[in-house]
């Protein structure tokens, strides 16, 4: 017998919805004894049947739904899902010249906690819930079965995965061990991705669509690209026509992996068009200020600030504050493009932050563009914490 959850009269209103999530204080009562990531039937307090989840005892949502119909969840569901995910992006993928994309974005594609890229010939899965972990064989043998040709290697190196009483975990799941650098293409720009040992699965491929947006605004412009990561918004700038980038990054593999990017371009940076500094952004930012150096643009795409509503004021003022410099080291005229990828974080309060960081670098600020996630991380209209990236390119004066 299919162990079972039974909701708090009126917490089902959310799931009638579609929304993907039972948190723990929505729980009436569990009948049977359901294992770690295990499927259970959810019922409303009538007893209503609603959904088919995975089980989470550790975690505050205690169920994560795989399926609003009555249904198996075995490796024709999943195969349906990733089948459905990659019709989805197939004009998106045809559009762009995609090699690396995401194939799955989680609960947008109604498998939540499960996020897989692809980079050529490599799935790489990052597994994140229990219900995922639990099915873990079963999902390998689907993407095997839609991708034959394809590898497929787990990172789940993610510390969130303690909330779902799961060690970290990484390795081959089928197939080969990825090389140090995959090389895939994106708008006609190619970068290299370390699948093993890269953030994330390898790169940020959420980034995409900003990347190309930045190159309207870098045309014969001094580029200081902060956080610059492996060179993305580096590499989009010198085939937009900068006329000089600095990427700033304090991870000197990053850095080099960023300049043998430049260099896959066929970019010149031998005449020093191109700058790969080993440097801490933050104290970099203050000592451009009093040096009194300035930028036609500054890039600034940190990592995520907030992880947790606990952190979400300091979490702020650390968005503010590099703001601030940025704004402080462009020439008047120049363009802030600025981003940040904390979910927790919406884009009002990040545009109030912006307004913020503008008062106090006593200059004046004019939003002129909004972007967001690119368009292979899409967002469910019943989840809307599936939306999570958002950025501005900002005159400032």
């Amino acid at each position: 017998m299919t162990p079972a959850i039974y909701l708090v009269k009126g917490r089902d209103k959310s799931l009638r919805r579609k929304h993907p999530w039972v948190f723990s204080r929505g729980i009436h009562k569990v009948e049977g004894e359901p294992k770690l990531g295990e499927t259970v039937d959810v019922f409303a307090h009538d007893g209503k049947w609603l959904a088919k989840a995975a089980y989470s005892p550790n975690s505050q949502i205690r169920a994560r739904v795989w399926s609003f119909e009555k249904e198996s969840i075995d490796k024709s569901f999943f195969v349906k899902r990733i089948q459905d995910a990659q019709l989805l992006r197939e004009d998106i993928i045809e559009r762009d010249g995609l090699t690396g994309y995401r194939l799955i974005a989680a609960e947008s594609d109604g498998l939540p906690g499960i996020t897989i890229d692809k980079y050529q010939d490599y799935l790489v899965c990052q597994l994140l819930s229990a219900g995922a972990e639990f099915h873990k064989q079963t999902l390998v043998n689907a993407l095997v079965e839609c991708f034959p040709e394809c590898n497929v290697y787990e990172r789940s190196d993610v510390a969130v995965r303690k909330k779902e009483g799961l060690e970290e975990t990484t390795g081959v799941l089928h197939g080969q061990e990825p090389p140090k650098s995959v090389v895939i293409e994106e708008n006609g720009v190619k970068i290299s991705v370390d699948i093993v040992g890269g953030h994330k699965t390898g790169f940020y491929l959420d980034q995409r669509d900003s990347r190309q947006q930045a190159m309207k605004y870098v045309k014969d412009k001094e580029v200081l690209n902060c956080f610059s990561y492996t060179g993305g918004f580096g590499l989009y700038s010198l085939k937009g026509g900068a006329k000089r980038v600095i990427n700033a990054d304090v991870s000197q593999p990053a850095l080099d992996t960023a300049k043998h990017n430049a260099e896959l371009n066929d970019f010149d940076i031998s005449k020093k068009r191109a700058v790969f500094l080993n440097a801490d952004v933050f104290k970099l930012l203050r000592e451009y200020r009093d040096q009194g150096t300035k930028f036609d643009v500054v890039i600034m795409d940190p990592p995520k600030f907030v992880s947790s509503k606990n952190n979400l004021t300091s979490g702020a003022n650390g968005y503010k504050d590099i703001n601030m410099l940025a704004m402080q080291i462009l020439k008047p005229g120049g363009t802030l493009l600025t981003y940040s990828c904390s979910g927790l974080m919406s884009g009002e309060l990040f545009q109030k932050v912006i307004a913020d960081a503008a008062v106090d670098s006593g200059r004046q600020v004019k939003f002129v563009e909004r972007f967001e996630q690119a368009a292979d991380h899409p967002t469910d209209s019943a989840y809307p914490e599936g939306f999570y990236l958002k950025g501005f390119a900002c005159k400032v004066l």
